[in-house]
């Protein structure tokens, strides 16, 4: 009896795992699981913790043991989908961004948006003007350290905080004069609604950077946004398409398709590469949610979509939570007294390490352009195991999907350089904030290797800093070294058309045979079917049989007998 009692706890202890959650401000939460225990229960203990309701907006990342990011599906249980050992780790994130994050109805759900925001800020994920930077960095400040005090604040108290990958002396001071001057007497809650506001208004606000390479090769980054699907080049938005705009989302192996019809009836398929078929899923996956999230009405519209062709089953995927519009009625009908905030606070993290001095780039000699282009060269190199967005699986593959370097000339002079050269943590970006100041002086020098030609202004604002022809070609060999990469997509993209042609073939050529043998069984047999009994006494196949099939089988007979006698004469 006694041994049956331990053998029976022992299975029970198998049957339960540890799981813990890092959660926004860096905090942990662990609890234990059953074996066949759903991801909506440990999302649902989550909240609890949390005491979160509007918490359609969140989900759970998590890292499998190919180094492929997924989002936990909350219908399928959690241990099959993690495929890895015990203990599990995840992260508590941001899945939809608001559209309107100040008109969420509770404060801790406006401030757990506002941790997210701020992560992606100083991961460099939302792009922004040295201005627009300063602005929330000093909310961020406001919220966190309250109102300048010069008996606790001494003279580049700012320089202690770290809100971007990398910042200048200049925008120290400024987040330091908009602290002081401009936000005083501001609560932590007023802060985050204003911060809130601001983000809300930039191009990249919620971008979960995807990296891939368009049909011409050139590394690309894909995200979906509350408003729509975007393509990012460098610091670039080079696509925005509206989500009624989108009518299609499919993929192939590593080959993702996005099918646009805008106005005047015009049909555009774009078309990118992913690093891995694992990744590209992954893409389509967010893809579908996003587009169910933020464009249907209600969630009884959701529908199954497949990314097959028309005969061969490929990956189904169903989005199984609300949408936008739900979840925002949801919110309203809320009543209760608000929840207490405990506020982290700025301190070290594993991810965001504010109270250290960041790297700060200042004004350069020209005598040591060569080593910031290498530092920023090194610096972009160690954003391929981005985190936050799809990951490269292996070194290789890192550095063929480099982001070119870009930024617009407007502003450019009161821009700064934030692109990190550290190693990031798991939850690192893809993309630098805010836009780099030296970033332009890249895109010139790319330009020159390609030979492209520049605008007069262009020449105007780089003539001051312009490299050395030396520099040029050595710089030139750094940039064609990290641009080569795999086979080009076209080449793939026509062998993947031509086996598409050839299994079209294959399955109609089977259709056809099934169907001749269908036929002959009807019109040669004496199987006495009900079914074939009922198709043979219709006056269609009565005629079919007198008038078509009989007198082709003659001919065939005819036809078969004179060679068979031309045979035996020779």
């Amino acid at each position: 009896m006694l041994s049956r009692l331990m053998s029976g706890s022992s299975r029970s202890l198998e049957r339960e795992y540890s799981c813990t959650v890092r959660l926004l401000d860096d905090s942990e939460y662990t609890c234990t699981i059953q074996r066949d225990a759903k991801g909506q229960y440990l999302f649902d203990l989550l909240c609890h913790h949390l005491n979160l309701l509007e918490k359609d907006y969140f989900g759970i990342r998590f890292v499998d043991p190919d180094k492929q990011r997924h989002w936990l599906e909350f219908t399928k249980s959690v241990v099959k989908q993690l495929r890895s050992q015990p203990p599990f780790t995840m992260c508590f994130r941001v899945k939809f961004y608001p559209a309107d994050p100040a008109a969420l109805k509770e404060e801790i759900t406006r401030y757990l948006v506002f941790l997210q925001i701020k992560r992606d800020l100083y991961h460099g994920r939302l792009l922004c003007k040295t201005s627009d930077a300063a602005l929330l960095a000093a909310y961020i400040l406001q919220a966190e350290i309250g109102d300048y005090d010069p008996g606790k604040h001494p003279e580049g108290y700012s320089s202690k905080f770290q809100f971007f990958p990398k910042h200048s002396e200049k925008l120290e001071r400024k987040i330091a004069e908009i602290h002081k001057t401009e936000l005083s007497g501001q609560t932590p809650a007023t802060s985050e609604l204003n911060f809130l506001r601001k983000a809300q208004t930039l191009e990249t606000y919620g971008v979960d950077p995807h990296p891939c390479k368009d049909v011409s090769g050139n590394a690309a980054f894909l995200a979906f946004t509350p408003f729509g699907f975007v393509v990012l080049q460098g610091n670039k938005r080079v696509h925005f398409i509206k989500w009624n705009e989108v009518t299609k989302l499919k993929f192939e192996g590593k080959t993702f398709y996005l099918y646009v019809s805008q106005k005047e009836e015009k049909k555009i398929i774009l078309t990118y590469f992913a690093p891995t078929p694992e990744a590209c899923k992954h893409l389509w996956k967010c893809g579908i949610e996003n587009q169910a999230f933020y464009k249907l009405e209600k969630s009884s519209q959701v529908r199954t979509v497949s990314s097959s062709n028309l005969f061969f089953k490929g990956s189904r995927f169903r989005y199984s939570g609300r949408v936008a519009k739900e979840v925002m009625e949801s919110s309203a009908k809320i009543k209760r007294e608000p929840p207490e905030i405990h506020r982290a606070g700025m301190v070290p993290s594993r991810s965001c390490p504010s109270i250290t001095h960041g790297p700060r780039l200042s004004s350069v000699p020209r005598t040591r352009r060569r080593a910031v282009h290498i530092s920023i060269m090194e610096g972009l190199e160690s954003l391929r195991d981005s985190a936050h967005s799809t990951p490269v699986r292996s070194s290789s593959h890192g550095d063929t999907f480099l982001p070119h370097v870009r930024s617009s000339r407007a502003d450019s002079n009161e821009r700064v350089a934030v692109i990190a050269d550290e190693a990031y943590s798991p939850a690192d970006s893809v993309l630098p904030t805010p836009v780099a100041e030296h970033s332009l002086e890249l895109m010139l020098l790319s330009r020159q290797i390609n030979g492209a030609t520049c605008s007069i202004e262009e020449e105007k604002e780089s003539e001051a800093s312009t490299p050395t022809a030396a520099e040029v070609e050595a710089l030139g060999g750094e940039l064609r070294a990290l641009c080569q990469g795999h086979s080009r997509p076209e080449e793939e993209q026509v062998n993947k058309f031509v086996l598409s042609v050839l299994r079209l073939l294959l399955v109609t050529m089977g259709l056809l045979f099934v169907l001749l043998l269908l036929l002959i069984i009807l019109t040669e047999s004496d199987l006495d079917i009900a079914f074939f009994r009922d198709i043979r006494q219709t006056p269609e196949f009565e005629q079919f049989h007198y008038q078509y099939f009989c007198p082709l089988r003659r001919w065939f007979a005819c036809k078969i007998r004179s060679v068979v006698s031309l045979l035996i004469d020779t």
